[in-house]
């Protein structure tokens, strides 16, 4: 499961990526794209067919950049991330997904409310520059009004992405239907899409409580790490969550401390169990908000986006619930980048479209 925070100090920030560098054809680069979150920076180099060739990864998200006044260090991590490709190719434009348009980030892109498409991302896209000349192009998170708002940064390119990766995604913004997209982590995402619009999302912060109930309460002095996933005492969460968790996560969360006290659970499966029981009452939470929209998991037309193993779990999870046709969505983040400069004239979107046909 996802886990909150970053255990890299800020003085330190290694690059991955730069063997690729070697290979990359300089000479066709037409864009680079950055992924930079909260904890990384993810960054990727395109031709002007949309396809990648190089990528570049650091630990220098917008929580822990290099020791900088200029920028709060936001210069220094870009640099030493994309500095060697804007040597070669310094005329590309750069766009940029994610935190780096928080109001903690480099400048704030404010958030576009919901329903959102493609379009309404472009007209938010926010500039600024960078100490070596280059303008970044950041494109704003969505926001959805009401009593409880909700919110999403870079999680918004992703679904663009899902939307632009097939014909068959194509044709479901294209006819209207409506798809549920899920988007596990951290913060885990649920967003309803129709029609090429995020009409709707819902927040389940699964990930962040699994690392606060696992280092930081009673119910982690019983567990150890185990040796490799732990299928069924996953699933065994899940099912308690299902069919005995209606009085809500915390009337069944203390029994992943006392089956270990009562000796039905291992400390090696403390953890496994533990998280099944938080991703089941997430489910189940997502349940109860599609049945009161006439729907239910079973009935929806579903793409997971994000860690594979981590999806994989998800998958397992949402076969209890009767979905078994959950569609793993990769490079989502990459192929929404790219659609979004493609859109925002960027890059040429008629090379993009020749392609495909």
């Amino acid at each position: 499961m996802t886990q909150a925070g970053s255990s890299t100090p800020a003085s330190s920030h290694p690059v991955a990526g730069a063997v690729a560098d070697a290979d990359a054809d300089f000479a066709h680069a037409a864009l680079i794209a950055l992924d930079w979150g909260t904890t990384s920076l993810r960054a990727y180099l395109y031709d002007a067919d949309g396809q990648v060739l190089a990528r570049r990864a650091s630990a220098a998200g917008i929580m822990n950049l290099p020791c900088s006044a200029e920028h709060g260090g936001f210069d220094a991590a870009f640099d030493e991330v994309c500095g060697a490709w804007l040597e070669h190719a310094s005329a590309v434009p750069v766009i940029a997904a994610g935190m780096v348009g928080s109001a903690q980030g480099w400048l704030e892109a404010p958030y576009v409310d919901a329903p959102a498409n493609a379009d309404a991302l472009v007209a938010g896209i926010v500039r600024v520059k960078a100490a070596c000349g280059a303008t970044l192009h950041i494109v704003p998170g969505v926001l959805q009004r009401g009593e409880l708002p909700n919110v999403m940064r870079g999680e918004e390119t992703q679904i663009f992405g899902a939307l632009s990766q097939d014909m068959n995604a194509a044709s479901v913004a294209e006819s209207g239907k409506r798809a549920l997209i899920g988007l596990p982590g951290t913060h885990a995402k649920w967003v309803v899409v129709q029609a090429g619009r995020i009409e709707r999302f819902h927040t389940f912060m699964t990930g962040e409580v699994f690392s606060a109930l696992r280092e930081h309460t009673i119910l982690g002095r019983t567990m150890t790490t185990p040796d490799r996933p732990d299928t069924e005492a996953f699933l065994r969460g899940v099912s308690i969550a299902r069919e005995k968790g209606h009085a809500g996560l915390l009337a069944t969360v203390f029994s992943s401390r006392t089956l270990g006290l009562t000796g039905q659970l291992a400390g090696d499966r403390q953890p496994d169990y533990l998280s099944g029981l938080l991703i089941g009452h997430e489910l189940a939470g997502l349940e109860a908000v599609l049945t009161q929209q006439q729907s239910s998991i079973a009935a929806q037309s579903l793409r997971l986006i994000g860690n594979e193993a981590l999806c994989e779990r998800y998958r397992l999870a949402l076969a209890q619930f009767g979905c078994t046709q959950a569609e793993l969505v990769k490079q989502a983040t990459e192929r929404g980048l790219w659609r979004i400069a493609s859109q925002a004239g960027l890059v040429n979107p008629a090379a993009q479209a020749a392609r495909a046909g």
